[in-house]
């Protein structure tokens, strides 16, 4: 119980902090074009918080504009509302194409700007988006960024890596010519690949070298090696690009101890806990968690006689036999043992990590170039998406977003940071996109005015929005959907 409510507080955190800087961004250009702003709200239906703002000054008329007649209503100050659904939010503005609004106070509502005002207040929403992931990657690199060193670590002779020539103890500084600073970064990249025909281009340090280069082309600066591929994982449910060519990142001896268990598997059924340690299995000595993944992955519906050494409240440490039988699964295309079970984390030593840092002022331009990348990699996406190249099964809602987000925040504030402006560039996309409903869609009408000089006709318009929304109900019909499949 306590593990749902978690989530569910980073979810709204999360949310609210996004959705804020969103709908902030629509409020001040809004303001800034003299449109008065009837409410701001975080969250959706019935405000459960409400503060209204001071009166608006007097406005004058722009030139040439006379008041036909003058209304006794007074403008009243913006609401400002927290309301009791927290996955949104919206600004309301004066609009004759929402309700009655009096001629003195025309010159103030929306639908009376120039297009090219309508068009910047719509774009500010997503602008502002992108702004706070660029104030979030500029204070992480002001502050240093640290991730696990993209370091090989003992790959199998079949694998495609291997093939190509890659060997244990070599440095990732590159992935067609893209600088990877961390295993993070190598994954990112080997993403950006999913689906296509090709060579995929490894650039490495050899064994002994040390430092990641400087040199401005990375690809000279090391060993290049190169991995064909066909339509490489297209379509995959959960495509693990890494794993799927033979890359492994290496890690410290890692003891075969628990740190996590997931309801309803095989280990937690057969009474394991966590913090348990495996010493063996069927009598045979267990050296790593890698040794213990090894001989699970290889015993799909076999029963394994685990000895497990265990620490009692009072210190004493007991021994145990505890019978397991892992669950069959198709990984890779092959039939493995899983018993839902994770590694208790264990401190990588400092020449296995990286950390990227630079000056407060420096800082900026690495910053705006994470944002592009990301940016960049977000429309690859959608567009594999469409096309098939990737799977709709790796659509993630509100319940994966929660899950990572509590994750991510109990592994500190960077991590939480770094997942925060990852999803703000998301937002910043998606709402960029042409769909009537979100404000892309009305960015295209508004580019079509101002191509035509004259609006885009109502009933075009009405039936865009309800293609809109039915596309919009039933991407996050899906979304939910692979959630709930990801919990079962």
């Amino acid at each position: 119980m306590l593990e749902v409510v978690q989530s569910v507080a980073a979810l709204i955190l999360t949310l609210s902090i996004l959705v804020t800087f969103h709908e902030f961004g629509h409020y001040w250009v809004a303001r800034l074009c003299k449109v008065h702003v009837l409410r701001f709200s975080v969250g959706f239906g019935k405000p459960i918080y409400m503060k209204r703002g001071p009166a608006p000054a007097d406005v004058p008329l722009p030139d040439g504009q006379a008041i036909q007649t003058r209304s006794n209503e007074k403008l009243e100050g913006t609401e400002f509302a927290v309301a009791a659904i927290p996955l949104g939010g919206y600004v309301k503005m004066l609009d004759e194409r929402e309700g009655f609004v009096p001629d003195d106070q025309k010159h103030l509502a929306f639908n009376r700007k120039p297009v090219w005002q309508r068009i910047a207040i719509v774009a500010a929403g997503p602008m502002a988006n992108f702004l706070l992931a660029i104030v979030a990657y500029w204070l992480l690199f002001a502050t240093g960024i640290s991730g696990i060193a993209p370091i090989l670590g003992d790959m199998s002779d079949e694998s495609m890596a291997s093939k190509a020539g890659l060997v244990s103890g070599q440095e990732i500084i590159a992935v067609d010519g893209e600088q990877t600073r961390s295993w993070a970064d190598v994954n990112l990249e080997l993403f950006n690949r999913l689906g296509d025909t090709g060579d995929i281009i490894i650039t490495v340090l050899e064994p002994g070298t040390t430092g990641l280069s400087t040199s401005p082309n990375v690809s000279s600066a090391g060993v290049n090696y190169r991995i064909p591929v066909n339509n490489w994982l297209r379509g995959e449910e959960e495509p693990r690009p890494a794993s799927n060519l033979g890359l492994r990142l290496q890690y410290p001896v890692t003891p075969a101890v628990l740190g996590l268990l997931l309801d309803n598997k095989p280990a937690i059924r057969a009474g394991l806990r966590v913090d348990d340690r495996i010493t063996a299995i069927d009598g045979l000595e267990i050296e790593d968690w890698a040794h213990w993944v090894e001989i699970v992955q290889a015993s799909p519906g076999k029963t394994l006689d685990m000895t497990v050494a265990r620490t009692l409240a009072n210190n004493e440490l007991q021994t145990l036999n505890i019978l397991v039988t892992p669950e069959r699964r198709e990984l890779d295309g092959r039939v493995t043992g899983y018993v839902g079970a994770g590694v208790a984390s264990v401190q990588f030593p400092p020449e296995m990590q990286r950390e990227v840092s630079y000056s407060l002022f420096s800082a900026l331009a690495p910053a705006i170039n994470e944002t592009w990348t990301l940016t960049t990699f977000t429309l690859k996406s959608i567009g594999k998406m469409i096309t098939g190249d990737i799977s709709t099964k790796n659509l993630s809602g509100p319940i994966t977003i929660a899950t990572v987000a509590k994750d991510t925040a109990k592994s500190g504030l960077e991590q939480f940071v770094r997942f925060l402006a990852l999803l703000s560039v998301s937002l910043g996309v998606l709402n960029l996109l042409p769909i009537p409903v979100l404000d892309g869609g009305h960015l295209l009408y508004y580019l079509v005015e101002l191509v035509t000089r004259r609006p885009v006709p109502e009933k075009v318009q009405m039936w865009g929005l309800q293609m809109g929304v039915f596309f919009i109900v039933g991407i996050m019909m899906l979304a939910f959907y692979n959630d709930l499949m990801r919990l079962w």
